[in-house]
């Protein structure tokens, strides 16, 4: 097997969205960071990490990181690119916080990488993919929803922060800049009730499919239906724009949102995990 190490997006996107199609479910995050790299190139700060690895001129892993971030791995075809991966990022000197993606392709890199490092990991979080096909009509919930614009920047701002902070314990990314890609590609909307409520997040991330968040909505507003309708009318929008389905990812800790997706017609098709690597751990 042999790892390729791409600089150019372009190149990147070109040789793996086939490999990523093939299992689309399991990969729309993946292939949210491709289609995002491909239609705005300056979208993050960092050079990103991006790599295959290829036996006889097959696929059988890809893995991407946009630094500070964890490391993203796709569905492996063999769990020993896992090691070259590793073995890859550790030769070049990286250091990475954690790595996310399906349950037995996450826990063999981390094995891994404590080999290699000595760091310690641990689970943080655990995540469930859901898939819609056909939105089911839930109770009429007061309100409609609006498409952000420019003058909602400071409250999106603050929300997509106290989204990150929520789900994650930290910002991980520029906010700032992740608004106003958000607001160019036009895949944010508000709930509003007289006034906005909760927002939530829509983009197509290949041919067939969109990818559904961040869903978020203010503490005060909690529990009055707003993020399930908001929802329901993000992914009937994106399935009437020729989406034959949308995902999004629940945290599993959060029975809540688990019960209200599958209220409107999402259904479970994978879990992820993400371990977070311990920096009190000496290498070897």
């Amino acid at each position: 097997m042999k790892l390729n190490r791409f600089e150019d997006t372009d190149k990147f996107y070109d040789r793996v969205t086939e490999y990523l199609l093939q299992h689309e479910s399991h990969h729309c995050l993946l292939l949210r960071i491709v289609s995002t790299l491909i239609r705005n190139p300056k979208a993050y700060n960092s050079q990103p990490y991006s790599v295959t690895v290829e036996a006889e001129g097959d696929i059988v892993a890809v893995a991407i990181r946009i630094p500070p971030s964890n490391l993203m791995v796709s569905k492996i075809g063999d769990l020993k690119a896992l090691d070259i991966i590793a073995g890859d990022l550790y030769k070049n000197g990286e250091t990475i916080p954690g790595v996310r993606g399906l349950k037995v392709e996450t826990e063999s890199f981390a094995r891994q990488w404590q080999t290699l490092t000595g760091q310690s990991y641990e689970l943080s979080m655990q995540f469930r993919t859901y898939q819609l096909d056909e939105v089911q009509p839930i109770t009429k919930i007061p309100g409609y929803l609006r498409p952000a614009n420019e003058s909602d920047c400071p409250l999106l701002i603050n929300w997509l922060e106290a989204f990150q902070i929520e789900t994650a314990g930290a910002t991980q990314q520029n906010i700032e800049l992740a608004v106003e890609r958000y607001l160019g590609r036009k895949s944010l909307y508000f709930w509003q009730d007289e006034i906005p409520v909760s927002v939530v997040g829509g983009t197509k991330v290949s041919p067939n499919a969109a990818l559904i968040g961040p869903v978020y909505t203010a503490p005060e507003y909690r529990r009055k239906g707003y993020a399930s309708a908001s929802v329901t009318a993000v992914s009937q929008i994106l399935l009437d724009r020729g989406c034959r389905y949308c995902f999004l990812f629940t945290d599993l800790a959060n029975p809540t949102s688990n019960h209200i997706y599958q209220a409107i017609g999402y259904q479970p098709v994978c879990d992820w995990d993400e371990y977070r690597f311990k920096t009190n751990s000496q290498p070897l």
